[in-house]
């Protein structure tokens, strides 16, 4: 059965040729500004890596990664899910200062995903990492860098609406800042989705603050694999979408972990045998830097910013045949 929602009057703004336009220039328009303000470089990254390296980001640890095997190396690899933790070692062995960071296109397969509105197999997003120092670890300087990161969106819309003036995507710069505990304690008989869309429909530019920790109820707000987000220092950034009357997650970030929050999530996820692998070697040695990071989604930022009801308007994946009749009758035109 499709997930798919069908907006009531939905019809797209722009057509494909205009859309396809459009998406070039936030492309080109928000990554400008993104680097601006963050103090990013550009950088190479993977499209897979060594499965015995633990770089590879295991999102909620049920995941399965797409492996295939590499004659040449007699060995396996594995397409990312995300480069949480590769961009860290970057900052490492790319000798990156503080105050300065990298930032790369990450396009990724996750297999598993639940096709919807807002999700495909297909990952799409700016990845970026930023080195900072141990006083920067903080919640002062994780919601100033969440209100740089919002702002530049703001910025994107406002200088894309000079060439497509017919586009109605109105955002809020003001960013509200709110912990996974104290929606919870809001929202105590909704869901942690359904908390997300009470809280972000009476506050359109919402961080929720704290994922990835048991809450009161015994239960996660939402998953976080424990070795790269402390999940005291990080959150989600969220903006109310008209079109699917609905929160829409833009970017998953955070300070990332110390040796000393390594430690502890590691214990608390049950997730021990991971010490022996180099790279959370390296970090409880304390030898890799201190970085804040996070990935923004391209294709989200895309529907967005264009009024889109469904993902499958701005990127190109596979759907299943219901999906597709359902969105060929709503009037929803699939790239």
């Amino acid at each position: 059965m499709s997930n798919t929602i069908i907006p009531k009057d939905y019809s797209p703004t722009l057509g494909l040729y205009e859309t396809q336009n459009a998406i070039g220039l936030i492309h080109n328009i928000f990554f400008r500004k993104l680097c601006g303000t963050l103090h990013l470089k550009r950088v190479t990254a993977p499209l897979f890596v060594d499965p015995a390296s633990g770089l590879n980001d295991d999102l909620n640890g049920v995941e399965r990664p797409v492996r295939f095997d590499v004659p040449a190396t007699r060995g396996d690899a594995v397409v990312v899910h995300s480069l949480a933790k590769w961009k860290r070692l970057a900052l490492y062995k790319y000798d990156f200062h503080i105050g300065n960071g990298l930032i790369t296109n990450m396009n990724a397969i996750r297999r598993d995903e639940e096709m919807d509105n807002l999700h495909s197999i297909y990952v799409d997003q700016w990845d970026w990492e930023k080195v900072i120092t141990a006083e920067q670890r903080s919640i002062e300087y994780l919601q100033d860098t969440v209100n740089r990161i919002a702002w530049a969106i703001c910025d994107t819309m406002e200088e894309l609406r000079w060439k497509f003036p017919e586009l109605g995507t109105s955002l809020c710069r003001e960013v509200s800042f709110v912990t996974s505990q104290e929606l919870e304690d809001l929202y105590p008989g909704l869901s942690s989705k359904e908390r997300e869309n009470a809280y972000v429909k009476e506050h359109p530019t919402t961080f929720i603050m704290q994922i990835g920790g048991a809450l009161r109820s015994g239960k996660p707000h939402d998953g976080r694999a424990p070795d790269y987000d402390d999940w005291t220092l990080n959150g989600d950034l969220l903006f109310w979408h008209e079109p699917l009357n609905m929160a829409l997650e833009i970017s998953s970030m955070g300070i990332r972990v110390d040796a000393a929050a390594l430690d502890r999530q590691l214990h608390l996820a049950g997730c021990d045998d991971r010490r022996e692998l180099s790279f959370h070697k390296l970090l409880l040695e304390g030898k890799l830097p201190l970085t804040i990071g996070g990935g923004i989604g391209q294709s989200r930022l895309c529907m967005l910013l264009l009024g889109k009801a469904h993902v499958g308007e701005v990127q190109v994946s596979l759907w299943d045949d219901e999906t597709l009749a359902i969105c060929k009758e709503g009037g929803i035109p699939l790239l």
